[in-house]
């Protein structure tokens, strides 16, 4: 009997699996509304049984939040949250996910000194006794290991250098992107290193190229500045344990992007957003090359759909990728608020009444 952690493995490498996984991620709104619901205290991903924890041990450190002031040229931040790697966040509404204004400290610089400058968060190479213990924690429990580093090298960079800015410098060949998106790219590298050297069994990667009808980018753009880089990144990974599994995410339509993306390594592809693809037609253009991670709706089914609704779709999905597996069936981002429970429980009971 294959225990949570080996059947989803299987499940990712289509080699069959057991039983249904179930993941989902809740705004702090639906997480007041499970525990009302359910009356625990439990964490949500132990009372439903996920499959797997992401490694929580920190391998980046950032610096103090004053070392970013002089990057900002706005009364706004002493109200902005800044993460590690200095990007401010002003956030709107404290019980859904996505709503914040983001703040770019290197949105007006002027030269590629300023980038080299920049106090970027620091790789603590020590640490891989206690990551290794983290992963070890993890695997006792017959949980697999998720190393995320979402957010990969892309939107860090746009983050940091701002959108429009970065795509100017890239189409103009501007020294700025390359310095930018090489240490960016450099610091991925050292921790899909540790990861990788301390057991993880998922690399979790993913940067944002589509919009909901059409790429973010063109290929040319996306070939020349993207795709070697997170080449580098799953190379570095790969090199040290070729059985690795390396799940990317990308919200929105990315259809000319997938075969990009199988050719630099990667295997599962996340979230299949269904209102900017068909995931019938992705399942038989690629699904004997990669596995599949989503496919329900968070702008169409999740919120608006009866729970009847959530049941097809997850039937449907399931019965598309069959026996040997390729897919865990899942909303395709965060359950914001707007989010029936109804349809959440709609979900879970789909997953575990599935009969394959």
């Amino acid at each position: 009997m294959l225990n949570k952690r080996e059947d989803l493995l299987s499940l990712f490498k289509r080699q069959g699996y057991s039983h249904v996984p179930i993941h989902f991620e809740l705004s702090p709104a639906l997480v007041e509304r499970y525990r009302e619901e359910t009356g625990s205290d439990m964490d949500y991903r132990d009372y439903y049984g996920f499959s797997y924890r992401d490694i929580g041990y920190p391998i980046l450190v950032g610096q103090e939040r004053e070392e970013f002031k002089r990057y900002y040229d706005s009364d706004l931040f002493p109200d902005a949250e800044i993460d590690l790697w200095g990007v401010g966040h002003l956030y709107i509404s404290s019980s859904a996910v996505h709503f914040n204004r983001m703040l770019h400290p290197l949105e007006n610089i002027e030269d590629k000194e300023e980038i080299i400058t920049y106090p970027f968060p620091e790789f603590k190479g020590t640490s891989l006794e206690s990551l290794e213990a983290e992963v070890n924690k993890i695997h006792e429990r017959g949980l697999a290991s998720v190393a995320n580093m979402q957010c990969t090298i892309w939107e860090i960079a746009w983050y940091l250098r701002g959108m429009e800015e970065l795509m100017v410098d890239m189409m103009t060949d501007d020294p700025k992107a390359e310095y930018l998106l090489d240490r960016v790219t450099d610091i991925r590298c050292l921790q899909a290193e540790a990861y990788t050297r301390a057991g993880a069994d998922i690399l979790f990667l993913g940067d944002d190229i589509g919009m909901q009808e059409t790429i973010l980018m063109s290929e040319d753009l996306y070939c020349t500045w993207i795709k070697p880089r997170l080449r580098k990144v799953i190379s570095t990974a790969k090199e040290i344990n070729p059985d690795i599994l390396v799940i990317y995410h990308s919200c929105g339509y990315i259809y000319p992007f997938i075969p990009h993306l199988i050719e630099v390594g990667i295997d599962v592809l996340n979230p299949i957003q269904p209102e900017s693809m068909d995931f019938g037609k992705i399942y038989d253009m690629f699904g004997d090359r990669i596995s599949f991670y989503g496919t329900i709706g968070t702008q169409t089914t999740m919120p608006y759909g009866s729970p009847e609704d959530v049941r097809r779709e997850v039937f449907k999905n399931l019965s598309m990728a069959g026996d040997k597996g390729g897919l865990l069936v899942a909303p395709t981002h965060v359950l914001e608020p707007d989010v029936p429970w109804e349809n959440v429980v709609a979900y879970v009971n789909a997953c575990r009444d599935f009969l394959r």
